[in-house]
């Protein structure tokens, strides 16, 4: 039931109308890995802003065996880029915290120092960052709340990877990176190995509710629950008069 070309003519013109309300003549500012979300995201842009109106900006960490893609991206859409490498920053934070890091702490910081830089180069450039999260992402939690997670306009979140491929292909993105199979950039391994299903199981799931093992059902759903409040406004404590 997933139209293709309505859903990519449709996302066009949010985006065109999120900018006409919040924005007027401001740029987009989006974060360029080289992988399908922002490669997708940003053609998105470039098709309803224009590629003047688009800046990506390349943030390694350090050494990026697989940086090329990311310059590849840039070039085939033509938009203006900035490379800001954040490995010094990402050193820095950790000498200066009196205690060695958690996994899960090493795992999240060099995100939200991404999206630090992200916003420093939107509002240098009379910008609005472009979240490129998907919804079989989200689904399960695989972001990092106030990194990839944030953003101030998201046209992605709600479509799954499946319909994220689909698009790129649409928008007529270089099939390499459309198909490029995401790696998680520590420990070598992919998101599909990481979560221990497929995106394609997981799209189906979540589209249709079908699904054959009960086993990767229960892991989905538990991972969907725990996860939840990353989606969420954070809670408020509401004083009563």
């Amino acid at each position: 039931m997933f139209d293709v070309k309505k859903v990519t003519a449709d996302c066009v013109e949010w985006i065109r109308d999120f900018f006409e309300k919040n924005g007027k003549d401001c740029n987009a500012v989006i974060g360029i890995s080289g992988g399908k979300d922002s490669s997708v995201a940003a053609a998105l842009c470039v098709k309803a802003l224009g590629k003047e109106r688009v800046i990506g900006v390349l943030m390694p960490k350090g050494e990026q065996h697989d940086i090329d893609c990311a310059y590849k991206l840039v070039n085939h859409l033509g938009i203006k880029h900035y490379v800001v490498n954040i490995g010094e920053t990402v050193d820095a934070l950790k000498k200066a915290v009196p205690f060695e890091l958690s996994e899960q702490s090493n795992t999240n910081l060099p995100p939200r120092i991404r999206m630090s830089t992200l916003y420093a180069v939107s509002q240098s450039c009379n910008g609005r960052v472009v979240n490129t999260c998907n919804l079989s992402e989200d689904w399960v939690g695989y972001s990092t709340r106030y990194g990839d997670s944030a953003g101030d306009f998201s046209p992605l979140s709600m479509l799954t990877v499946t319909e994220v491929k689909a698009v790129g292909k649409e928008l007529g993105l270089p099939v390499e990176l459309v198909e490029k199979v995401p790696i998680d950039g520590l420990c070598g391994k992919t998101d599909e190995d990481n979560l221990g299903f497929t995106y394609a199981v997981l799209d189906k799931y979540i589209r249709t509710g079908e699904i054959d093992d009960l086993s990767v059902k229960e892991r989905i759903d538990s991972m969907h629950r725990r996860n939840q409040f990353k989606l969420e406004l954070m809670p408020c404590f509401e004083v009563n008069f």
